[in-house]
C-alpha cells in the first residue's frame, strides 16, 4: 500500500492540507474532498475515481485503436436521422454497449463492437435499427432490408393441438 502525501494547493503550491468534508459525487461514480489548505488557509475542492481500463477495439486488419463512445454515437445518430430518438437516448446506448463491451473484454473486436450497437438499437427503433444494419452488414440490393425486416417482426405462432 502506498501512502500518497497531500494535494498541492492551486494557490501557494503546498502539498499539506487536511480534508474538511467528503461526499459521494457523480452518483456514487467519484468522492468530492474539500480540503483547506495548512498553508494560506484557503479552501479547494477535489474528485477522487476510479481509473477505468482503456478498452482497445480490434479492427479487422488486426490494427487496434482506443474505444470511441463518440463515434458509437455518430453513427447510431446518422442511422436515428429524423426518428424520434433523444441525445439522452443515444448517450445512454453508448454507455450501455461500452459497460457491454468492458465487462467482456477490453479488447473487443469491431465485429462485437457493432453487435453490441445493432442489439441495443433494435429494442430502441426499428427504422434506425434497419438503416444502422444495412450500412454495418452491407446490404446490396432490396431483398436484404426484406429479408433483415422480416427478422425483425418474426415471431413464432404457439402450435394448436
Amino acid at each position: 500500500m502506498t501512502i500518497v502525501g497531500g494535494v498541492r494547493c492551486p494557490w501557494c503550491g503546498i502539498d499539506d492540507d487536511r480534508v474538511v468534508d467528503s461526499r459521494q459525487a457523480e452518483e456514487g461514480g467519484a468522492i468530492r474532498r474539500r480540503r483547506e489548505c495548512l498553508g494560506c488557509g484557503r479552501r479547494f475542492t477535489t474528485y477522487e475515481r476510479v481509473e477505468e481500463v482503456p478498452i482497445w477495439v480490434v479492427k479487422r486488419t488486426g490494427l487496434r485503436e482506443p474505444f470511441d463512445r463518440a463515434k458509437v454515437i455518430a453513427g447510431v445518430r446518422a442511422a436515428c436521422k429524423n426518428r424520434p430518438v433523444t441525445e439522452e437516448q443515444l448517450e445512454e446506448l453508448a454507455q450501455d454497449v461500452e459497460d457491454a463491451l468492458r465487462a467482456v473484454s477490453t479488447e473487443p473486436t469491431s465485429q462485437e463492437v457493432g453487435v453490441a450497437v445493432l442489439e441495443r438499437l433494435q429494442r430502441l427503433d426499428d427504422v434506425a435499427y434497419l438503416r444502422f444494419a444495412s450500412v454495418y452488414k452491407g446490404f446490396e440490393e432490396a431483398g436484404d432490408f426484406q429479408r433483415e425486416a422480416g427478422l425483425l417482426t418474426k415471431t413464432t405462432v404457439p402450435k394448436r393441438r
